[in-house]
């Protein structure tokens, strides 16, 4: 009987220790799809190192921005650690009608689609469908023959010579593929790009027929020349994933990510909270960009851009580059492993490649600049800083080094007050505790 009194409590022991470690296993799970669980709810700033009283600098310099007449409105976010410290909206959506900035403002993305469409390009990155060395051709064939302008004969006719090697992956990616964007440079290749209006072509197989006419502006690999490579990349989705750009980024990025405005269009339905683009006249008053930056359509485009055809709200851009900070993580829901999150944000520039547009103590990642020396451009943030802006004036960068996420959202087109450099300055000077 004593026994059997044994053997019964050690199989009651038993089942209770593998029950607590089931529990215990769970609960170690649940916490881990947790760790990144991202909330909106703004906590104390003190809480992660940051200065209430020194924060108030960021809003008052944004005030300041908007009661000046530079801006019409800003939204802001400033996140630590994953933990939202500063949300804030000032000014007006609609000088017009008055309309306030509210948080669900949607607003203009234009080039701060780049580093979305690099998403979605490590997406299919680590699903085997291209490596860095590969030829662009291989995806383009259009591109098989792409020649290289080499300057005039005495005839003042157009040199063209083959390229030292085939634009690659990292090339494009890169911006150093040798293409441009016709618009930020009077070269002869910039306006043989104005004169076929490729970034007004009305299909993705329209405008690779047209790139694959043009000249490259320079050797493969040689130069950092902002330009349409993004776009380029925009098509490439779409042949490795049999998915229009717009339906790839909705089902892999926008709808798992929460990016609930997030899209290629403003619908009729959300128009109302669109912002309006501005311009700034001679005299420095605020009027309607009409013909520049008052797009997009309220309906899907042909031609999705990858290098700048996106709409969000500053909350949806937040959910994006908080995962990034998250090493590619987000809601407990893996989007990129930290290892392809550290190849897209490392500095992949050749050396000696000509930077100009760039800069010292700048490179260029994978769709996203990165701050190899912020010393070097008199920026406070640590090494490793990666993001980008938009033509609307739009900005966000991320900060690995001290773990800080920042998005902030206006409309105006170029040349655009200062905010991001100053912003910059104005958080950091509110950080006064980095341990935390």
């Amino acid at each position: 009987m004593r026994h059997f009194q044994f053997f019964a409590y050690r199989k009651n022991a038993l089942l209770i220790a593998l029950f607590a470690l089931a529990f215990s296993c769970t609960a170690q799970q649940k916490a881990s799809e947790n760790q990144h669980a991202l909330d909106m709810t703004v906590v104390k700033p003190e809480s992660v190192g940051f200065s209430s009283e020194r924060l108030e600098r960021l809003h008052q310099y944004m005030k300041q921005t908007v009661d000046d007449k530079k801006i019409s409105g800003v939204v802001t976010i400033l996140a630590r650690h994953g933990k939202v410290v500063d949300y804030w909206a000032y000014g007006q959506r609609d000088l017009a009608s008055g309309a306030l900035m509210t948080r669900d403002t949607i607003f203009r993305d234009y080039s701060m689609t780049k580093p979305v469409t690099g998403l979605a390009m490590m997406t299919l990155y680590e699903q085997g469908k291209w490596q860095p060395s590969d030829p662009v051709s291989k995806f383009i064939p259009e591109f098989a023959h792409l020649k290289v302008f080499n300057g005039f004969d005495i005839a003042g006719k157009m040199i063209l010579v083959d390229p030292d090697h085939a634009p690659t992956m990292v090339d494009l990616m890169t911006h150093t593929a040798g293409f441009t964007y016709g618009f930020l440079a009077d070269t002869a290749v910039d306006q043989m790009y104005k004169d076929a209006k490729v970034l007004g072509a009305k299909t993705p197989q329209d405008f690779i027929d047209l790139m694959a006419k043009l000249p490259l502006a320079h050797q493969p690999g040689t130069t950092w020349n902002y330009s349409v490579s993004m776009d380029i990349e925009g098509v490439i989705v779409e042949r490795l994933s049999g998915q229009s750009l717009p339906d790839f980024m909705h089902d892999n990025i926008f709808k798992p990510l929460g990016m609930r405005d997030a899209g290629f269009y403003v619908p009729a339905e959300k128009r109302s909270r669109f912002a309006v683009a501005y311009k700034a006249d001679k005299q420095g008053n605020l009027l309607p960009d009409d013909a520049g930056l008052n797009t997009p359509d309220s309906e899907q485009p042909t031609a999705a851009s990858g290098g700048g055809g996106l709409v969000s709200t500053a909350e949806d851009y937040y959910r994006f580059a908080q995962m990034l900070a998250n090493h590619g993580e987000l809601d407990g829901h893996r989007y990129l492993s930290p290892s392809t999150v550290k190849l897209m944000s490392s500095n992949h520039l050749p050396r000696g490649v000509k930077t100009a547009p760039v800069g010292r103590g700048l490179g260029y990642g994978y769709n996203v600049e990165v701050d190899t020396d912020p010393s070097a451009v008199n920026q406070p943030e640590g090494k490793g800083t990666f993001g980008w802006n938009g033509a609307a004036g739009t900005w966000f960068w991320i900060d690995p080094e001290n773990d800080i996420v920042f998005v902030g959202m206006i409309q105006i087109a170029y040349p655009w007050p200062p905010v991001d450099p100053e912003s910059r300055i104005l958080v950091y000077q509110a950080l006064v505790d980095p341990s935390k």
